[in-house]
């Protein structure tokens, strides 16, 4: 199997990863409408990064890093699980005069791909997937160096082509809506980002 067969089908896997609504897409729409695309596709950078962290872990077989991270799931779910309902709170409480009052300096896109790859990398039964996919993948003699930079890379471009994707069509749309259906959406945003926190918890104690 060539390194090019390799790259497009973990391409395809990262953009298929990536699709499912959860609540680091509704994160990402949301900082696309309030801070425009920059900071959309910062949430969207994070989350490749994590993605393709995870896939790097599985694709090497870094037993120990896997288990470690595996070890700890329940605290990395409570963490993930409390950042989200304070992000959701916020949101939900969110005060919209104007859209100026939601600008924020340029460092704070940095800020916002910090806190996309975190919340990303609090999710370790990632890594088990990514290993059942990557030995469905593998050919019978195994994948050398360069078809594992190719699973990683491929990862990494197909779930930043999809955050991409996404950010420009909300940025196609985000000068059109209110503030009236902006401050809804941030109720809306708020309430659903702090149910995907409770069930963080549920899965922190359970």
């Amino acid at each position: 199997m060539s390194d090019p067969t390799l790259f497009l089908k973990a391409m395809g896997i990262g953009m298929a990863i990536a699709a499912p609504v959860g609540p680091m897409s509704l994160l990402c729409i949301r900082r696309t409408l309030t801070r425009g695309w920059r900071h959309g596709l910062a949430i969207g950078g994070g989350i490749a990064i994590g993605d393709a962290t995870y896939a790097m872990i599985a694709a090497l077989g870094l037993v120990g890093i896997s288990r470690f991270v595996l070890a700890y799931e329940r605290p990395l779910h409570a963490v993930a699980g409390l950042f989200l309902i304070y992000l959701g709170s916020k949101a939900f409480w969110a005060r919209r005069a104007d859209d100026v009052a939601d600008l924020r300096p340029s460092h704070s896109a940095l800020r916002d791909l910090a806190i996309s790859v975190l919340l990303t990398l609090t999710n370790p039964p990632t890594i088990i997937m990514f290993a059942a996919i990557f030995t469905a993948l593998a050919p019978s003699d195994g994948v050398a160096a360069g078809g594992t930079f190719a699973e990683v890379a491929g990862v990494f471009t197909g779930s930043l082509l999809w955050w991409c994707l996404v950010v420009a069509l909300v940025s196609g749309f985000r000068h059109a809506i209110g503030a009236r259906a902006r401050t809804w959406i941030d109720r809306v945003a708020g309430f659903i980002l702090v149910s995907f926190g409770l069930v963080e918890l549920r899965r922190a104690v359970l």
